[in-house]
């Protein structure tokens, strides 16, 4: 066996703990994808799309438990690969896309927290981006003998004919000069204000001599800024990568809620109209979420009139074209080679040590559709976190074996709890969907 074939440690048991968790691995994605190809491949072209200086919208809809996170998980890593900058967050009751008393500058927080490149996919890129930036222009300037702050605003010079680019444009020869002449505290105050850290313009008047911060009212503008400026800073373009978003579906408000609708109607007009460019959006959530003419995005007229289905795209036909792309389900085989992966990763990628042959594998599917029909594969993120439960019990126990593991498995139905939880990573590659939670859980 080749040494290509084996999986590095890390990244095994980062596999294995967020599937036991029933939650996405950020590592390693690769080593469990399996099946729907034909959607990985429509999301590659929006990220080429962004890369080539167009923008995108994407509504990925997928019910709870079918890996729909994995999905948008494996979008991000890819979009990585090809020099994109990734801003993630998921909703939440504190975090949205319009609101008055912060919700939305903490949603935007989230993002500047959780911005990714290729050398840091984990997060925590926004400093090293700034520098990339920073760094690259003061060495041209020297170089041609230019003033600093001179190169810097002639760099800049794009982002001041946006919204709000001007404050963004200071901010940034702010660091700019504190970086160049070693003053941490204005360095510090600057990556405050880019990660919308200030609550009030006095704050961030005092301290970096701007007048506006970025608030609720402006993420949206502040997030074109940051398609701007990475591209400035030598990459791509940017990625806006948003999860749970039914979240504003759950909001009591009717008015909260159609001001967050609203907010995405403004998102998507601007796109599909060529009023931006660099940037693309991935939005998760659930069907209702999408389809529900009473909460949903479909009680908002405008937006159901944009997303509604191709009329044309029935009889098993499929258009995949359009901003919302609904995840379909993994077949018994998806599942099946998903769970052979499963089993190659907790053996490090050595078939040697693989703790239960092809028969069990199958007795395992067969032993769930007895128990709980075709939800199994339809829902499977309870299914794999069990299949890992499962062989973590015979690494643990050598004399263990799986057939009188498999006939003492508990199956119970899922909670409603469970079937709010986070999304799994349970389809294993391209696109892991959802479908409602009548999955079950395993209990060994």
């Amino acid at each position: 066996m080749s040494k290509a074939s084996l999986i590095k440690p890390r990244e095994r048991d980062v596999i294995m703990q967020a599937l036991r968790a029933g939650v996405v691995p950020k590592l390693g994605l690769r080593h469990i994808q399996v099946g729907r190809a034909r959607e990985v491949e429509e999301l590659i072209k929006d990220v080429d799309r962004v890369a080539g200086d167009g923008a995108t919208i994407r509504f990925v809809i997928g019910d709870y438990g079918a890996g729909k996170t994995f999905f948008l998980n494996l979008i991000r890593l890819i979009a990585l690969e090809r020099r994109l900058v990734v801003m993630s967050a998921d909703l939440a009751p504190s975090r949205r896309l319009h609101a008055t008393d912060g919700q939305a500058r903490s949603l935007f927080n989230e993002l500047a927290r959780n911005t990714s490149t290729r050398t840091k996919p984990e997060g925590g890129a926004l400093t090293s981006i700034v520098e990339r930036f920073v760094g690259d222009t003061l060495v041209q300037a020297k170089k041609e003998g230019t003033d600093i702050e001179d190169a810097i605003q002639q760099e800049l010079s794009p982002l001041r004919d946006l919204v709000s680019g001007f404050d963004f444009a200071t901010v940034l020869t702010r660091y700019t000069k504190a970086y160049d002449a070693g003053d941490e505290e204005q360095k510090t105050a600057a990556l405050r204000w880019l990660r919308a850290e200030y609550s009030t313009r006095t704050e961030a008047r005092a301290a970096l001599g701007v007048r506006d911060i970025i608030d609720d009212e402006r993420v949206y503008d502040y997030l074109k800024l940051y398609g701007a400026f990475v591209r400035l800073a030598g990459y791509g373009g940017l990625l806006v990568l948003l999860d749970e978003m039914v979240n504003l579906y759950k909001l009591t408000s009717a008015q909260a809620r159609n001001s967050n609708y609203e907010q995405l109607l403004r998102i998507l007009n601007d796109v599909l109209q060529g009023g931006a460019s660099g940037i693309g959006f991935l939005m998760g959530g659930t069907p209702e979420f999408l389809m529900d003419t009473r909460r949903g995005l479909y009680s908002y007229s405008a937006l159901q009139s944009r997303l509604a289905e191709n009329r044309f795209a029935q009889g098993g036909l499929v258009d995949l074209s359009g901003p919302v792309l609904r995840l379909q389900s993994l077949t018994p085989e998806d599942l099946y080679i998903l769970l052979t992966n499963i089993r190659n990763v907790f053996a490090g990628g050595d078939p040697a040590r693989h703790l239960v042959p092809d028969d069990a594998l199958m007795a395992f599917m067969k032993h769930c559709s007895l128990k709980i029909g075709d939800a199994y594969f339809r829902t499977p993120r309870n299914t794999v976190t069990a299949f890992v439960n499962l062989l973590s019990v015979l690494e643990q126990n050598p004399g263990a074996q799986w057939q009188t593991l498999l006939d003492g498995v508990e199956v119970a139905s899922a909670t409603a709890e469970e079937a709010e939880g986070p999304d799994a990573p349970a389809a294993g590659s391209a696109q892991g969907v959802k479908g409602g939670d009548e999955l079950t859980a395993f209990k060994l």
